[in-house]
């Protein structure tokens, strides 16, 4: 017998609305009728279909495929979560006691006391394998105060155009390219100024309100960053470097017929040079000095990528690209291939002012680092620079169809 009381379902196969086109859509299990459905993750523009290893050697496709499974915590509470970085912090914290960096006072009448927070990156090696997972405590710098916790702060860093140029007579001359870590460089810097800092969440219990005398100085200090570079800078030119004029995170050495230069970028070294003896000469007196981690041949530093073969160098940031799309939402957008709209003219007056312009900045800002390596874009981005002061709808529009462009080829 039928059932005539029973209600028919259909099973026409539901299809993406047009104007959910750009978006990553996703279907209720109950509209998804069998295999013949769309799948629960509709994506009409996968990015997988934008990107490429097939140019890559085997040992560089496999440094960007572990660089791109990079997962790190952003706060305390998701961390301590996680055993290994539970591990780490705990490292980092031996490594602050062992050093001296504080002790632990009473907070005096009328001093002021500044904060702190966990910084956590995942390290690799030159072959794409984990090295280590590392957690760095950084002091909240923004919440000092000038003329009582520092002075003076101003602290180099090298250029990115002697960046490119070092990489540039390398790939020319054949020499070797190394890249170095220091661990826990700030901590080599002295500290001058009286400056008390709340201790590291979960550091002590909860009933103890002694605070800390900081001794050493610490990353994210105004004056951290000053301190350590006169440290390093005064070591290396006793060892025999000359700093250049030019550019006050250049380092030089000439022995004979060998040459090694030496880049500094705060805590990341690249070390080239024609003559592997004096590259390790340098490595073995920077380890006493100062301990540092070799991480082997230059592969990735400052979100650039380096692949290097018999032909030359290739600098880019996919990974940083990938990073911004998937942060903005447009990982699974329409691509462009163009990274602006030739009829269009902007102006002050367009559109209406954003209620958040600092998005707008902050992304801007984002786009103007990766014209290191992304000429292409360089003067989409110096256009939509021109409106940082007063962003409004249609340039935010604007900057949405930058990155559009950059999902076609990232």
């Amino acid at each position: 017998m039928t059932d005539h009381n029973s209600q028919r379902k259909s099973t026409r196969v539901r299809s993406l609305p047009i104007h959910l086109k750009d978006y990553n859509y996703k279907l209720p299990d109950s509209l998804n009728a069998g295999k013949s459905a769309l799948c629960c993750n509709l994506v009409r523009y996968p990015i997988q279909n934008h990107i490429t290893y097939a140019r890559l050697s085997s040992s560089h496709n496999c440094f960007t495929a572990a660089l791109s499974k990079i997962s790190e915590p952003k706060t305390f509470k998701q961390a301590v979560k996680i055993p290994e970085w539970q591990a780490a912090m705990n490292n980092e914290i031996q490594a602050l006691e062992k050093n001296d960096t504080w002790i632990l006072v009473n907070l005096p009448p009328n001093k002021h006391c500044i904060g702190c927070k966990w910084v956590f990156k995942t390290k690799l090696k030159s072959d794409g394998s984990l090295d280590r997972y590392k957690a760095r405590l950084v002091a909240k710098g923004y919440t000092q105060e000038e003329g009582l916790d520092y002075f003076d702060t101003f602290s180099p860093v090298v250029k990115l155009t002697t960046v490119r140029i070092l990489l540039a007579i390398a790939s020319a001359k054949n020499w070797f390219l190394h890249q170095l870590d220091v661990n826990n460089a700030f901590l080599h810097g002295d500290l001058y100024e009286e400056i008390y800092m709340q201790p590291p969440p979960g550091y002590l219990s909860s009933n103890d309100n002694r605070v800390c005398k900081l001794t050493k100085s610490l990353y994210g200090l105004k004056q951290a960053s000053r301190q350590w570079f006169c440290k390093l800078s005064e070591s290396l030119q006793h060892f025999g470097y000359t700093q250049s004029k030019a550019d006050s995170s250049l380092f030089t050495k000439t022995n004979g017929n060998s040459f090694t230069v030496l880049l500094l970028y705060v805590d990341d070294l690249i070390l080239a040079g024609n003559n592997i003896d004096e590259i390790s000469a340098v490595k073995t007196f920077l380890h006493k000095k100062f301990t540092i981690k070799d991480l082997g041949d230059l592969k990735y530093i400052l979100g650039i990528e380096i692949a290097r073969s018999a032909k030359g160098i290739c600098l880019c940031q996919r990974k940083y690209t990938l990073d911004i799309l998937s942060e903005t939402g447009y990982l699974n957008s329409k691509p462009y291939t163009t990274p602006m709209d030739s009829k269009l003219k902007l102006s002050k007056n367009d559109g209406t002012l954003l209620d958040d312009p600092k998005s707008y900045r902050t992304l801007i800002g984002r786009l103007l680092y990766l014209t290191v390596t992304r000429p292409d874009i360089s003067y989409s981005v110096q256009t939509l620079s021109q409106f940082l002061s007063h962003p409004t709808d249609i340039h935010m529009s604007a900057a949405h169809r930058l990155l559009r462009y950059l999902k076609n080829s990232p």
